[in-house]
Parts: structure tokens; C-alpha cells; sequence
């Protein structure tokens, strides 16, 4: 019998701990579901005869190395910053482990040590990162394959409420880490290649920078530039490409409005704010805009960024509530903690509703002196707010992964992401299997 050890039982582990239900007998699987709430891990096993629940504090360092060493493999769920310890009980304990997160410098800096143990450590195995890997790497490695010299690349990935749950003016509800999603794009200046030319958005202006996707039987979209394309060159093997750009997908309108809440500075989580708890939204608004008694807060706000009374933005701005008297209700937050309570109210999955990731890759080369492109995307929906798409291109990857080490399919040891074929070609045919499908076309070459 083989022995899984799942850490963290979030909302993101549903479609992961199901599919380690259904596998347990067949493979002779032992999992163990810790996370600091021993009711949340006792909700996950529920009555299934091969899980167990425990309580896991993942920095009392006797315990969480006594759970580790009685496991074959690992599956960490927990927020990125504390793979780490886990990480190194697994190398020196001679466990694989898969996490779905960014390999951090610290995580790289634990590769040789993997490779010498033995350690398979496979990261970046989520939704993004992840399917976006398996299915990018599985494209380049067949234009390559055919001596395609490649001109250009670009990767989209939204989590978004589906059409049959769209029912608020911004398109959109939480289907992940709202916080994330409040703190998007604020961690710098965005890098990508384009054209030849290397090009930086900074953060007041990356979400007015934007591009329209269309994807079929599911309308328009619109993508705007996420994190460092850059980094990408090196781990796909297009050191030498024009174009690189990778992005996040909204529904069109979506970001105009969101640049309201960059401009005033709603989304600043760098400092706190005084005296806050019993002020209105209304009051939050009125913080960033000019001092003037004789005014309403959105007529000031209106002339200060320039938006027309009757138009789409302020629409969405007052479906959201942020001029309603509705009290704050927290002590000393930072600006982006009262934004992110404002749309907690309002954009909650409620729980019949029904979530989409979308995903969207372009490919464009040059094969025998002619240019080409290929479009591929993959849309999945989710079943209600428990049984979600995110939870499953999430869940599914890391569980697929897991088994694939467990039956010595996936051997190659060290700190790594899912770009060989070994990893790839498995993953995706089983993906496929459970409607996370990528749907492919040549259309007519655009670019350089």
C-alpha cells in the first residue's frame, strides 16, 4: 500500500481529494488529508475507508516531519511560502512532492538536492501554472519537431463566472483568492517582447492596455498582460522569439472599470488607515478624491478621472455599492482590505452557480519560407460553487501528477514544471478524459 499525504484542504482540493476517492482501492492508496482545521480535513475524508483527517501546523517541525516520513509522496496545497520546510523534509526523507504553485528562487535553489536524493518535485502542475504548460509545451514541441522556427507566442488564462450564471454588469464573480485578485498586476512593472522590441507597462496603466480575444461559441474577451512574459523564453525555449505575452482574461469592460479602483488607489495594500471602522463606502470613496463640500462623491469623482455620467463604468461602480452608506466594519485596513470586502459582498459565487476557466494560446511560425498560426483554447465549466471549474483544472493536474510519480510513469528527479513529454503526453490525454479539452485551428498569420 502506498501512502498520500494531502496538506491543506481548501476550497481548491474538492476535484483532488474526489479523484483521490475514486483511486484510493484501485491504486492501494492510504491518503491522509492535514490542515489546520481538523474539521475542514474531516469534511474532505468524510466517511471514505482508506482517508484519515489529522491537525497540521506546518511549522511545528517534529510533527510535520513524523507525517511526512510515513508518506511515499506528498501534495502541498498550502499558500507558496511554506512549501519550503515541506520541501526539504521531503528531499531529506526521500519523498516526491507536487505542489501546483510558482517555483520560487528557493524552491530552484532545492534542485540539486532533489536530484541527488532520488525526489521527483514537480511544481507550477495547477490550472495557470499548469494546463498552460502541458498544453503550450505540447504545440512547440510539435512545431519544432517539424523544423517550425517560431515568431510568436501568446497565453490567456480567466477564471470567470459561466454565461448561464452571468447575471451582474461586470461579468464577473470570485472563483479563487479574492485577495489575489485585488492585488493583480501590483507587484511591478509588466514585461513582454513584441514585435522584436521588449516592452514594460507599469501598474497605473495595465488595465487600459488591453487586447480582444474571441473564442469560439463563447463570445469576446479581453486580455490584459500579466507578471514577467519574459521568464517564459527560457523555460519554453524561445530564447530568440519577437513575441512573447502572457495575459489574464476578463469580460470586455471589465478592466476599464477596474482602472478606476487603480487610479484612486483602492488597490494599495501598503499602508493602513486611521480611524476607518465606522465610516461608510461611501466615506472609503470620498478618501481619494479632492476636498470640495459643494459636490456629490461621484460628481468629484466623475470629473477627476474623466467618465461620463451615463456610461458603462459609473454603472458597474454603483451596482458595486461603493457610494452606499453600507458601514466599513474593520479596524485599521488598508485600502485594498475595505475594496476587497466591498466586492466579497457583491461578487460572491453564490451556491447553484456556475464557474468557467478559459484558456487561450497562440502560436504563430515560420515552416518552408510561409507563416502560419495556430489557435488553441479549452473552456470548462464548472457544475455549482462547490464542485467548481477552478477546483478541478486546479485539483485534477496535481492529482493526475500524483499518481503518475506513485506508478514510476513520472521518474525524473529534481525541481521542475510540466514541460517534457513524459509529463505532458499522460497528463493531457487523462484531462481530456475528465472535459478539459483543447480545441485546435490554423487560422491566418497575424504578427510579425
Amino acid at each position: 500500500m502506498q501512502s498520500i499525504l494531502l496538506i491543506g484542504a481548501g476550497r481548491s482540493t474538492y476535484s483532488l481529494v474526489e479523484y483521490l476517492k475514486k483511486h484510493a482501492s484501485i491504486e492501494d492508496w492510504r491518503v491522509t488529508i492535514a490542515d489546520q482545521s481538523y474539521e475542514l480535513a474531516q469534511e474532505k475524508a468524510g466517511n471514505h475507508p482508506r482517508m484519515e483527517a489529522m491537525q497540521f501546523d506546518v511549522n511545528d517541525e517534529i510533527s510535520r516531519v513524523a507525517a511526512i516520513s510515513k508518506a511515499d509522496l506528498v501534495i502541498s496545497m498550502l499558500p507558496a511560502h511554506m512549501h519550503i520546510s515541506v520541501a526539504s523534509d521531503c528531499i531529506a526523507l526521500g519523498k516526491h512532492m507536487v505542489t501546483a504553485s510558482y517555483i520560487s528562487a528557493e524552491m530552484k535553489a532545492l534542485d540539486q538536492r532533489a536530484k541527488d536524493a532520488g525526489v521527483v518535485l514537480i511544481n507550477e502542475i495547477g490550472v495557470d501554472p499548469g494546463i498552460d504548460h502541458l498544453s503550450a509545451m505540447k504545440i512547440l514541441d510539435e512545431i519544432k519537431a517539424k523544423g517550425g522556427e517560431m515568431k510568436l507566442f501568446e497565453s490567456f488564462t480567466g477564471g470567470l463566472i459561466a454565461p448561464e450564471s452571468d447575471n451582474n454588469p461586470w461579468h464577473y464573480k470570485f472563483t479563487w483568492n479574492p485577495r489575489n485578485v485585488v492585488l493583480a498586476g501590483s507587484g511591478g512593472a509588466v514585461k513582454f517582447k513584441q514585435e522584436g522590441n521588449y516592452k514594460y507597462i507599469p501598474y497605473h496603466h495595465l488595465f487600459r492596455r488591453t487586447e480582444i480575444i474571441e473564442v469560439d461559441g463563447f463570445g469576446k474577451f479581453e486580455g490584459y498582460a500579466n507578471r514577467d512574459s519574459l521568464n517564459y523564453r527560457e523555460v519554453y525555449g524561445l530564447d530568440e522569439i519577437p513575441t512573447i505575452y502572457r495575459g489574464t482574461l476578463r469580460r470586455p469592460g471589465f478592466c476599464r472599470a477596474w482602472d478606476v479602483f487603480v487610479k484612486l488607489g483602492m488597490t494599495d495594500d501598503s499602508y493602513r488607515l486611521e480611524d476607518c471602522e465606522d465610516k461608510s463606502y461611501r466615506d472609503f470613496t470620498n478618501l481619494f478624491l479632492a476636498y470640495n463640500p459643494n459636490d456629490s462623491v461621484e460628481l468629484k469623482l466623475m470629473h477627476y478621472l474623466n467618465i461620463p455620467q451615463d456610461s458603462e463604468v459609473m454603472d458597474k461602480l454603483k451596482w458595486l455599492g461603493i457610494f452606499s452608506d453600507a458601514k466599513i466594519g474593520l479596524h485599521k485596513p488598508t485600502p485594498a482590505e475595505v475594496l476587497q470586502k466591498i466586492l466579497q459582498d457583491k461578487w460572491k459565487l453564490e451556491k447553484e452557480d456556475k464557474d468557467m476557466i478559459v484558456m487561450y494560446h497562440k502560436f504563430g511560425y515560420k515552416l518552408a519560407g510561409e507563416l502560419h498560426m495556430i489557435e488553441s483554447s479549452m473552456v470548462t465549466i464548472g457544475r455549482n460553487s462547490k464542485d467548481t471549474a477552478m477546483a478541478r483544472t486546479v485539483g485534477l493536474p496535481v492529482a493526475i501528477a500524483s499518481r503518475h510519480i506513485l506508478n514510476g510513469n513520472i521518474k525524473t528527479p529534481g525541481v521542475q514544471i510540466p514541460i517534457t513529454k513524459e509529463i505532458y503526453e499522460p497528463m493531457l490525454e487523462e484531462l481530456a478524459a475528465n472535459e478539459i479539452v483543447f480545441n485546435e485551428k490554423k487560422i491566418a498569420y497575424q504578427g510579425y
